[in-house]
């Protein structure tokens, strides 16, 4: 049946009016009002158009993948496991793929017991189950600022509050952190989990340092509270030396047992593999583990036995000298990202130039960029995509207000070639300039005012000379959400390295 409004077979998704929605209103549930769209999902659809150069979703490159050694694989399947790949699984996973996921973990230093391992429908239903099972309407998330934008409107689905803590150079501060804490405790409300990506952060590319990682443990521990561990890039690794996760050092705190009782663990074949598989994994203490199974069996009952059986001869392909052909394949990823990190890096400062800052990522797939503080990149990324025909993600989608981030924005380098990396950002630069020039002729103004840190590490303008610096004040939290009024920025752009009992000022949504 055609949607209303459309000829007879013409394809396309018409939005409805305000007259059919008012129809299904009081049909839908609370939660309904909560939802929002993901920004990378409403981008998605650029990938498909060839006029376009998407450096906004957190794509990898999967043209890398070869074909002849696809094609090999899936006849593997096909040949050796055909009914049981076209058969239900089990909720928790396959024991093939469940092995395959203790050699990636064990890659990174980390000793699972397969026994606390869920196979998932890729690492985004990690954070969908854990907020299915633990919270309700109103509780507490504390999670960085800014976070990742798939998250975003997945704690709102589940009407969390969610107060995000600042970054700097090394992650989240935990002085920062005990300080929201103590707060939260002291207004009779206590987080049900602390959300952080410790390695090259999604979006801003930075990495939490090991004395952070130490400390944050140590924090989880002195006060019960569950940490999600979301490390989708650690293998992602191109400059320095691997840092343990935080699985790993709470495993250490708990002794002898080998396996962490705080710390929930969310991985992916999707960076390191294929997106595509749509497999991801969690690593829990039973008692969570057991929530997460039952949320699963309620969702999809089981993740696809065929992408698993796919990844399980994946794994079993033996490479060059010995070495299995998974992580060769993933040195080539690191090579290849590498590269276009520094092209990416290389373009920026030729075309953002004064107007704009950015992250130097030791590995990862994003660069967060911080422009002229009179730029608000919704806006930006609107003219872009009409006149220039490339994309990026907004700044504000990395925060839970949806007002704060808005000079800043994500871009991805690994998903696009070297050319159109270097083209993408050429459109953008050209547009910004011209955003920046039309400012500067209305204030009569030829003087870019650039956002920078304040030494406290808030965000604050860079005052004209002569004049004083703005005035900082502490934000009031919105009643339904946490969110603060103020839609000042939370970058983290080229940010100093500070003593953990330094002041910050925080930011509770």
């Amino acid at each position: 049946m055609d949607p209303p409004g459309k000829r007879p077979g013409e394809r396309g998704r018409t939005r409805a009016t305000a007259h059919e929605l008012a129809r299904y209103e009081a049909l839908f549930s609370a939660r309904t009002r909560a939802m929002k769209s993901s920004a990378m999902r409403e981008m998605m659809a650029l990938t498909e158009r060839p006029d376009v150069i998407s450096l906004a979703g957190g794509l990898p490159d999967t043209t890398t993948f070869a074909p002849e050694l696809y094609a090999k694989l899936m006849a593997r399947v096909a040949a050796d496991s055909t009914a049981r790949a076209l058969q239900y699984g089990p909720t928790e996973g396959m024991a093939a793929t469940v092995e395959c996921i203790v050699q990636v973990m064990a890659a990174e230093g980390t000793s699972v017991d397969p026994q606390e391992i869920i196979v998932t429908t890729g690492g985004q239903q990690v954070i969908d189950l854990v907020c299915k099972a633990l919270i309700d309407p109103g509780d507490v998330i504390v999670a960085e600022a800014p976070t990742y934008p798939g998250a975003v409107p997945t704690f709102g689905a589940y009407q969390a509050r969610v107060a995000q803590i600042e970054m700097d150079a090394d992650g989240m501060p935990i002085d920062e952190l005990e300080r929201t804490l103590d707060r939260l405790a002291a207004e009779g409300r206590r987080p049900k989990f602390i959300y952080t990506i410790p390695n090259f952060q999604n979006p801003g590319g930075v990495t939490m340092s090991l004395e952070r990682r130490r400390r944050l443990v140590e924090v989880a521990r002195e006060r019960e509270l569950l940490v999600l561990e979301d490390n989708p890039y650690g293998l992602l690794r191109y400059e320095g030396d691997p840092l343990p996760t935080l699985y790993s050092l709470d495993a250490e705190a708990v002794g002898g047992r080998g396996a962490a009782d705080l710390v929930i663990y969310l991985g992916t074949f999707s960076k390191i593999l294929s997106p595509g598989l749509r497999l991801g994994w969690a690593v829990a203490p039973r008692p969570v583990l057991e929530k997460l199974n039952l949320g699963k069996q309620g969702a999809d009952l089981c993740t696809s036995p065929v992408t698993q059986l796919f990844v399980s001869a994946y794994f079993a392909e033996g490479g060059d000298g010995g070495q299995p052909r998974w992580l060769q394949y993933l040195e080539e990823l690191r090579a290849l990202y590498r590269r276009r990190r520094d092209v990416m890096l290389d373009a920026l400062a030729e075309h953002f130039g004064e107007h704009g800052r950015w992250t130097q990522p030791q590995g990862g797939l994003f660069i967060w960029a911080t422009l002229d503080q009179r730029i608000d990149t919704t806006d930006l990324l609107a003219l872009a995509q009409e006149s220039e025909r490339v994309a990026f993600v907004p700044g504000r989608a990395a925060y839970m207000d949806g007002r704060s981030g808005a000079s800043s924005m994500r871009l991805n380098f690994a998903g696009v070639p070297d050319e159109d990396i270097r083209e993408g950002v050429r459109r953008i630069g050209r547009v910004l300039r011209e955003q920046v020039g039309l400012y500067g002729t209305l204030t009569g103004s030829s003087r870019a005012a650039r956002s920078q840190r304040a030494p406290d590490g808030g965000p604050s303008a860079r005052p004209a000379r002569g004049e004083a610096p703005p005035a900082k004040t502490q934000p009031e939290p919105r009643a339904a959400t946490g969110a603060t009024e103020r839609g000042e920025l939370a970058d983290v752009v080229e940010l100093p390295r500070r003593e953990e009992g330094a002041g910050r000022r925080r930011r509770d949504r």
